[in-house]
């Protein structure tokens, strides 16, 4: 069976992270939610996103499809539903598809002449950014349990101290020396070729993936992820670098979400909670206004590409695009645009070939080429959030 990954109706509230990427392809837990398809489902998967994307994550159709909306991860239970549909099938969660037979002749797919199968177990919807973070240790989870499952971890080097230990996965090649590691509360992973430096405390859950670094005394704490090849020191509470992205030296931040290709500056903080305890608003991309989260801890919400120098101070509930610089004193706004240079004395148009020196540099050190088609998706990015930089 040809199985295809959609976007469905959640992208725009997925933005900044879902301009450079499908729904698919974003981290929460220890894998991306494409990963976790491909490992429940043992195959590789293709992707119906926004046009601009499609060169570089394309949609292959066969004669027989089954189409799967990306915001929901997998269960064991939910895949073989999936598995097991047949023609003019769809399975729903409410008024959510999950997931619909479709042949490459059907012009349209009008589910009122679908059987309609519903799943009534509880399932991870990721369907605002903000759930990435909270929904970060039951994906953590999830993801721990399906990776070591008959498997056996690496030992646990003499110097580390851990507590409940079986709670602990470690792959070949990673390194800890002298750290504190505390798994009662959530498992931690920690990847091929990761790495744990001297002095580190982790209160799991924590996943790190391949080549991730913890530096010297860091302190984590509350569903935190670092996907492959980040560097983070400091404080982290419940957060999620989704992959290549650094927060290197002291600083705390809380409650946030980093996409690929991130660097906070040294001592770099975040708000994660209003003086006054109220609700946090986080901007909206739909309305184009800010909007009210539910939550009461919520931080900083930072796009691909995006920079701050150090010192930079941002206030509870920041939102900042893809391929922005901040830098200097005070708070810059709760909302940056994409392509913005400056902060909070003001913002000009951070333009594209500057970026494009940058990005080059940056992805190179990961031996990684920065290409005409990541320059393609760039630009129509620069085009299409035009709107914002009013400044």
């Amino acid at each position: 069976m040809n199985y295809i990954l959609f976007d469905g109706d959640v992208r725009n509230s997925l933005l900044p992270f879902t301009y450079t990427k499908p729904v698919a392809d974003l981290r929460v837990g220890i894998l991306t939610i494409r990963e976790k398809w491909e490992k429940h489902l043992g195959l590789t998967t293709t992707t119906i996103t926004e046009e601009y994307l499609e060169e570089k994550y394309p949609m292959i159709e066969l004669e027989e499809n089954v189409m799967i909306n990306a915001s929901f991860c997998p269960t064991k239970s939910l895949v073989d539903k999936v598995k097991n549909l047949s023609e003019n099938e769809a399975i729903f969660k409410g008024d959510d598809v999950i997931a619909f037979f479709t042949k490459d002749t059907q012009e349209e797919v009008n589910f009122d002449n679908y059987k309609q199968i519903e799943f009534d177990e509880e399932l991870i919807k990721i369907n605002n950014t903000w759930d990435i973070f909270a929904l970060n240790d039951k994906a953590i989870q999830q993801d721990f349990d399906l990776i070591t499952e008959g498997r056996t971890s690496e030992p646990i080097p003499e110097t580390v101290q851990c507590i409940n230990q079986k709670n602990i996965f470690i792959e070949e090649g990673a390194k800890i020396t002298f750290a504190f590691l505390n798994a009662t509360d959530g498992p931690i992973y920690i990847g091929k070729d990761a790495e744990i430096m001297e002095g580190c405390v982790v209160r799991g859950a924590l996943a790190m993936c391949e080549h991730s670094t913890l530096k010297l005394g860091a302190k984590i704490y509350g569903a935190t992820t670092l996907g492959p090849h980040c560097k983070v020191g400091g404080e982290v509470n419940n957060s999620v670098l989704m992959g290549y992205s650094n927060k290197g030296h002291d600083g705390f931040l809380g409650n946030s979400v980093l996409g690929e290709w991130c660097n906070l500056g040294a001592d770099t903080n975040n708000s994660n909670l209003k003086n006054n305890y109220a609700e946090v608003k986080l901007w909206d991309y739909n309305t184009g206004r800010f909007a009210k989260t539910g939550l009461q801890f919520c931080g900083l919400m930072m796009g691909d590409h995006s920079k701050c120098g150090i010192n930079t101070m941002f206030n509870t509930g920041t939102v900042v695009g893809v391929s922005a610089n901040i830098f200097g004193s005070g708070f810059p706004r709760n909302f940056m645009p994409s392509f913005s240079w400056g902060g909070s004395s003001g913002f000009t148009e951070y333009k594209t070939d500057k970026v494009f020196e940058v990005a080059k540099v940056v992805m190179k050190r990961r031996n990684i080429v920065f290409d005409e088609v990541e320059q393609r998706i760039l630009e129509h990015i620069f085009t299409e959030t035009q709107k914002y930089r009013n400044y």
